[in-house]
């Protein structure tokens, strides 16, 4: 017979035995567990970065994101808008800030911020018709007039509508005009620069650039931003675009959407009923 101390002894090193086996066992699941966690992880990360890339993919596919800067001239983009502002406005007299024939017996004046998204809809949904039916009719004439509602910095405002005044003093502010609200980019990114308004006027068909670079300076443009606002101000416009009509030479009354600055209803049944007035 074992003495009882050697038999406490064998029974403390069994246990011990046990005990580690147990530790090993419990290390080996634990082990096995985070790398199983691991392996999850990492199809999780794979499959997220699937989904970024797709939606990647799909935002570049459809236009998702504006171009912060216009088509490189000669380009296939810049040629495209060239070809679509040369069929709408080619063959329409242009003075100033003015659209269509000075004898036209109706007046539009359209207030304006070049980096408006609102007033791009309207410039590229509804105005087309309008231009097409009674500008180049000669029975309605359109002023474009500036109002600082979505452009951040009142200089970059001051930037972009002097310049498009001073291609009216060519006669091709329209043409400037149309040109930019084809290629807006996306609002609050800062992409309108110096380089950006080169790019414009770069694309408006037989416009002398260093005459136009001169003209930039002129400060009855500059002044002319001011008269707008103030003419906004007193009809009460807040927002932009924003309208008045009426009979050329006489009083003017607001004139305001409701289907949507796309649908040139609005306009249609202004200038009719005017016209039969």
């Amino acid at each position: 017979m074992s003495p009882v101390g050697s038999d406490e002894e064998d029974l403390t090193r069994k246990q011990r035995r046990e005990q580690a086996r147990a530790d090993r066992k419990a290390m080996e699941e634990a082990a096995a567990a985070g790398a199983a966690r691991r392996t999850r992880l990492t199809q999780l990360g794979l499959v997220v970065a699937v989904v970024v890339v797709a939606v990647v993919v799909i935002l570049i596919a459809t236009g998702g994101g504006k171009s912060k800067t216009p088509p490189v001239v000669g380009s296939s983009g810049a040629t495209s808008t060239q070809k679509k502002v040369a069929a709408l406005l080619g063959g329409i007299p242009q003075s100033g800030n003015t659209l269509g024939s000075p004898t036209a017996p109706v007046t539009l004046q359209y207030f304006g911020d070049l980096e408006c998204p609102i007033c791009q809809k309207f410039t590229l949904g509804a105005l087309p018709t309008v231009i097409q039916k009674w500008v180049r009719t000669g029975k309605l004439r359109i002023e474009y007039r500036s109002l600082e509602t979505a452009t951040r910095e009142p200089e970059t405002f001051k930037l972009q509508q002097v310049a498009a005044y001073a291609a009216g003093k060519q006669n091709k502010a329209w043409y400037f005009i149309e040109t930019f609200y084809h290629e807006q980019g996306e609002e609050d990114t800062g992409y309108v620069t110096e380089k950006y308004i080169q790019g414009i006027a770069s694309q408006v068909p037989g416009l002398d650039l260093a005459t136009w670079s001169a003209d930039r300076g002129d400060a009855q443009l500059a002044n002319q931003i001011v008269t707008d606002a103030q003419a906004a101000n007193n009809n009460g416009f807040t927002g932009t675009p924003s309208f008045l009509i009426g009979r050329s030479g006489g009083a003017m009354s607001k004139l305001e959407y409701t289907n949507g600055p796309e649908d040139p209803t609005f306009v249609n049944e202004a200038v009719e009923k005017l016209l039969k007035a």
